[in-house]
């Protein structure tokens, strides 16, 4: 350590851990690498002390800090810079890390500024960093992105000496990421000396996130490995430090009243709601994390009602609320003035909390690292407890509960998949450069293919994206507005002012949907509340009461984008549900639960929660069969609907999507048969009035793996998906103009013009890499047919179990509450489901 740093750290009783220590030790001798730690325990110290003692070793005549502190001139005067650009992917981060950075250049004496540049960035201080950017720099992908169209940006980025990405996890494996890559290897390029960090908590493919984040394939060594010290990991460009290894972390799960009978399926989750306000009770500040807005909007509504005394000290926070709103709460909870908030994912990254003292997860995790990275929240800083309680919402959850905190003590946590070359987004990069201070061919296809991402990039689709952006490829050559990069003596820029304010306007839209504002009131003036999906709005009626922003409003109208409403007396509202509310059970967590189950049937399994399931897993013995990990069960039966067919992969409801959509094609190809069918991450059902012929279409190949990919396409109607999906790509590669501030497009309007592109691609152009693109995309993101193919590939080594029942089976049970769930309700849902269990509404 420096002495002005180990200073620092006597004075205020800290001890340095053996990783920070290697990651200082690594920077300071040239190195970039990846800092793989537990959430709380010191990263952000591990990442930033890293430059601050570079700097100071450079530095030597540094006034000591008291002088610094009485010196009259100002930091403007004295200020270096820009030397630290840190990189994440959240605004609300960006503006908490600003906090934890602030404080050693302070305490050190620093002659730095620290600022942020993200969406929320006032006009006035964006003025002021025009002028000169602070020394320490927090931004977002989307901001460096804009930073990167300005003619000034080499003067400004190129003294950069570090660069660190936080949260690497949460950006790799998406296109935010992979505009993260591209700005990166720009800087590379201005800046060879430059270290780059990536700092990540929750990750298994840290080999693949190293490659990814330094641009090169990852090239393992021998592990590096000092006396006391911290663990690393060699590469040809950087080192992986693995951090503290031995931070607490309690999983456990509250447990429903001895005796009482849990819910085999439903919805609303509230069940538990006597349990949680207890647990809330025992805890100074408690997070309580959902997995959708609606889910969270239910908890918050439903523990004021059993609790009206906590008003004011409890809260809500989701990303549809409006910014001043969010602030509040997230200061409440740093504060320690809020005794609990319900929230989604919005809160799951790297912020501060230090009073929250226990998290509570409603639901399924879904996913071993999302568990992890929750549980985080609590006890953040080195050797406190970290502890999440997971609140199953019906009995199979308790499986679930069990199955993830088990894979996370054996430290099992899922890999994020990459993306490959996205040539929407390599279009719209092109723009940013051209818009900037232009790029040569050659010059820049080398630097684009440095990208990890871009790695496998050929001459032909370079070629292609530079014709798409200069002349609007085959089809759009005709239209002026599609020729966005002129090329001038080898030189390529954008000459058009639209063109390049449009662009600019368009550059943080890769994953953003079209919301509309929700205003109290019946006009302008009205208090605004956040935003909705427009998708959700547009189905309103006047009169209609919804639950938003933790109170029940009644919808009045709706005009230019915004949603004006009415707050009312709680009655039975219509719930809005966001996209994106039904997350998919990890493969890992998927495997685990089949893990579970196999230890079950051996009588291998002490886990608690399994006392809460173990009569509904007799009764599933009783009538049908649970499947081991090496077998497939199908059940068949019968009922007054018609013919069921359930089938459990235990793969999760994005593939038992494309499963379900799968075998209906293929046994309809022996027979002609309409199917309705559900899913959820156990498994599916098919539904039809004439018997199915499963031994027929067992025999016939329903299992193989062979025309897996054309089969897929033709049965889910691929082309309709991807023209739906096609507006995203569209957007992001500058085909659609989503508007201008006060006069945006309604997502109507853009999947009208997207799908007007799509069809002229479609006719003029088939051979388009965009639309290559969009098929890919879809059958990924919406089915993941990787793990399908994974899954096909497993079928064939098992063996095939058929059941027939003569009643829905525990396991069947949630499959036809998810076909009512499409069609009543939440309150008459719930009524139904009781209906069932009781035996007088289904009679198979």
């Amino acid at each position: 350590m420096h002495p002005r740093v180990e200073q620092w750290f006597a004075e205020r009783g800290w001890q340095p851990f053996a990783f920070q220590r290697d990651v200082w030790e690594a920077h300071r001798a040239g190195h970039s690498g990846l800092i793989h730690s537990a959430t709380g325990t010191g990263k952000t110290l591990a990442a930033f002390l890293g430059p601050v003692m570079e700097w100071l070793d450079t530095h030597p005549d540094l006034q000591p800090r008291a002088e610094v502190a009485s010196e009259k001139k100002s930091k403007k005067e004295v200020a270096e810079p820009l030397t630290v650009l840190w990189i994440t992917p959240m605004r609300a981060l960006a503006a908490d890390t600003l906090t934890a950075l602030q404080k050693p250049v302070e305490a050190l004496g620093l002659p730095w500024t620290v600022g942020a540049r993200t969406g929320d960035t006032s006009t006035a201080e964006r003025a002021r960093q025009a002028k000169r950017l602070p020394t320490v720099l927090a931004t977002t992908p989307e901001s460096l992105s804009l930073m990167l169209t300005s003619t000034t940006a080499r003067e400004t980025l190129a003294n950069i000496r570090s660069v660190v990405v936080d949260e690497w996890h949460e950006l790799m494996g998406t296109k935010r990421g992979v505009q993260t890559e591209l700005a990166l290897a720009r800087l590379r390029r201005w800046s060879p000396a430059m270290r780059l960090w990536g700092v990540s908590a929750t990750l298994g493919n840290l080999d693949e996130a190293m490659a990814c984040l330094l641009g090169v394939p990852s090239t393992p060594s021998p592990r590096l490995r000092g006396e006391g010290r911290g663990e690393g990991q060699a590469h040809s460009r950087g080192i992986i430090i693995h951090g503290e290894t031995d931070k607490q972390i309690v999983i456990d799960t509250l447990m429903p009243p001895e005796g009482e009978r849990f819910p085999w399926a439903g919805h609303l989750g509230l069940v538990m709601l006597g349990e949680v306000i207890a647990a809330i009770e025992q805890s100074k500040s408690t997070l309580i994390f959902t997995n959708t807005r609606s889910q969270a909007e239910l908890w918050y509504q439903g523990l004021l009602a059993a609790k009206p005394e906590w008003a004011g000290e409890i809260a809500l926070h989701h990303g549809s609320l409006d910014l001043d709103v969010r602030r509040w709460v997230e200061g409440g909870l740093k504060d320690g003035s809020l005794k609990a908030v319900v929230a989604t994912s919005s809160l799951d990254l790297g912020v501060d909390f230090s009073p929250v003292e226990r998290v509570l997860q409603v639901g399924s995790p879904k996913g071993v690292a999302r568990l992890l990275q929750r549980a985080g929240r609590s006890g953040h800083a080195p050797g406190q407890v970290s502890r999440v309680s997971c609140v199953p919402s019906h009995a199979f959850e308790y499986i679930e509960a069990a199955a993830a905190r088990v894979a996370a003590e054996a430290g099992k946590i899922e890999s994020r998949p990459l993306i490959a070359k996205p040539l929407d987004l390599l279009t719209q990069h092109l723009v940013t450069l051209a818009l900037g201070e232009g790029f040569r061919s050659d010059d820049l296809f080398a630097e684009v293919t440095s990208a990890w991402s871009y790695r496998d990039l050929t001459r032909e689709e370079w070629n292609w994206a530079l014709d798409f952006v200069t002349k609007g490829g085959v089809a759009l050559s005709a239209y002026e507005d599609y020729r966005k990069v002129v090329e001038c003596d080898g030189l390529y820029c954008v000459e058009n002012a639209t063109i390049a304010r449009r662009h600019r306007m368009n550059i943080g839209t890769i994953v953003s949907d079209a919301s509309v504002a929700v205003v109290m009131g019946r006009g302008i003036g009205g208090k605004k509340l956040g935003f909705v999906e427009e998708s959700f709005a547009a189905r309103l009626s006047a009169g209609d009461a919804f639950i938003f922003a933790g109170r029940t409003l009644e919808f009045i109208r709706m005009q230019d984008m915004t949603a004006y409403v009415k707050s009312v007396a709680p009655s039975r509202p219509t719930v809005p549900r966001w996209n994106g509310g039904r997350m998919p059970l990890s493969s890992q967590l998927a495997e685990s639960v089949r893990e579970m189950l196999e230890r079950h049937l051996a009588g291998g399994v002490n886990e608690p929660e399994f006392a809460v399931v173990e009569k509904l897993l007799k009764v599933q013995r009783l009538w049908s069969r649970i499947p081991r990990r090496h077998e497939l069960l199908f059940e068949q039966a019968r009922s007054r609907e018609g013919h069921h067919l359930f089938c459990f992969p235990f793969e999760g409801r994005a593939v038992h999507t494309a499963l379900a959509a799968l075998f209906g094609y293929r046994i309809g190809r022996l027979k002609a048969v309409t199917f309705t069918f559900s899913v959820n991450d156990y498994g599916f059902e098919l539904m039809a009035r004439d018997e199915i012929n499963l031994h027929g279409a067992l025999r016939a190949g329903l299992l193989s793996g062979d025309n897996l990919f054309e089969d897929v396409v033709a049965s889910l109607n691929a082309a309709e998906l991807a023209k739906r999906h096609f507006r995203e790509i569209a957007r992001v590669a500058g085909l659609v103009f989503q508007g201008y501030p006060g006069a945006g497009k309604s997502n109507k309007q853009l999947q009208a013009s997207s799908g007007l592109i799509y069809d002229v691609f479609a006719r003029f152009d088939a051979g388009n890499p965009l639309l290559c693109q969009t098929r890919n995309e879809v059958l990924q993101r919406e089915l993941e047919y990787s793990r399908l193919g994974a899954a096909m590939q497993r079928f064939k080594g098992m063996q095939v179990l058929i059941s027939k029942t003569d009643r829905p089976s525990p396991f069947a049970f949630p499959l036809m509450v998810e076909r009512l769930y499409e069609k009543l309700s939440s309150e008459t849902l719930a009524d139904r489901v009781a209906l069932m269990r009781a035996g007088r509404l289904v009679q198979m």
